[in-house]
C-alpha cells in the first residue's frame, strides 16, 4: 500500500533471525518456489516482521516478494472505514479479496515472472494497480490480518499480540487520528475474536515479547 509507514525494529529482527533458520532448510529442500504468510492482529508488526524476514533471507542469498493483505481489500481504507462505521457486520474476512491474493500466490509459484496485482493509494482513497517482476525471487511473503486463511501457503507464521498489546505501534504508525478512537477499538475486538481463532493453523508463532516458538 503506497503510503503507508513502515518501521522495522531490533524485535522484528531479531524474531526473523530465529524464523530465517526454520525456513530455510525447507525454502532450499523445495523443488520451486516457496510461499509464507505473516498473519495477526492490526499493529502487530506484520509488515515489518514480513519486511524483516525478507532482509534475513536476503543476507542468505535468497530473494523473496511480499504481497500486503491491505491492497486486497475491496475498498481503500477511508471508504471502507466508513462502511464499517455504517455496518459493523462488514468486519471481518469479507472486507478482503482473499481468493485473489490466493490466485497471485499460485500464480508465483506457477512460475509467473509478471504478477499484476491491486494498489491501493491511501492518500487519494483509491485501489490503482501494479506489476510486479518476480524475476529472481524464490519466496513470497504475504502479510495481513488474514492471510493465515490462504491456501497456497508453505508455512504460516502468526503474531499472537491482541489489540492491547498492539496500541503503541499503532499510535507510532499514526495514519489517521479515526484509527485510534472508541469505533475503532470496538473493531479490534471483533478482530480479535476472528483473527485468535487463526492461530490453531499457524506453523511457527511469535509470541508478545516477539520470541518464536511453535504453535501450542
Amino acid at each position: 500500500m503506497r503510503g503507508d509507514t513502515i518501521i522495522v525494529e531490533e524485535h522484528h529482527r531479531k524474531a526473523a533471525a530465529e524464523i530465517a533458520p526454520v525456513v530455510l532448510p525447507k525454502i532450499e529442500a523445495a523443488t520451486g518456489r516457496y510461499t509464507i504468510t505473516v498473519a495477526g492482529e492490526s499493529g502487530s508488526g506484520k509488515s515489518e516482521t514480513a519486511t524483516a524476514i525478507g532482509d534475513a533471507l536476503a543476507r542468505k542469498g535468497i530473494k523473496s516478494i511480499i504481497f500486503q493483505q491491505d491492497d486486497y481489500f475491496v475498498y481503500p481504507p477511508k471508504t471502507n472505514d466508513k462502511t464499517r462505521r455504517q455496518d459493523i457486520a462488514w468486519v471481518g474476512p469479507q472486507e478482503v479479496k482473499i481468493d485473489l491474493l490466493d490466485e497471485h500466490l499460485q500464480a508465483f509459484l506457477d512460475g509467473a515472472e509478471n504478477i499484476e496485482k491491486p494498489l491501493v493509494i491511501y492518500e487519494d482513497d483509491c485501489v490503482e494497480s501494479e506489476v510486479i517482476a518476480t524475476q529472481g525471487a524464490c519466496v513470497a511473503i504475504a502479510e495481513g490480518t488474514y492471510t493465515t486463511l490462504l491456501d497456497k501457503v508453505d508455512t504460516r507464521i502468526f503474531i499472537d499480540r491482541d489489540y492491547e498489546d498492539t496500541l503503541a505501534h499503532r499510535q507510532k504508525r499514526n495514519r489517521d487520528a479515526s484509527e485510534l478512537d472508541a469505533f475503532i477499538g470496538d473493531v479490534l475486538k471483533i478482530e480479535h475474536d476472528i483473527i485468535s481463532s487463526h492461530k490453531p493453523r499457524a506453523d511457527i508463532i511469535i509470541n508478545r515479547d516477539y520470541s518464536v516458538g511453535l504453535p501450542d
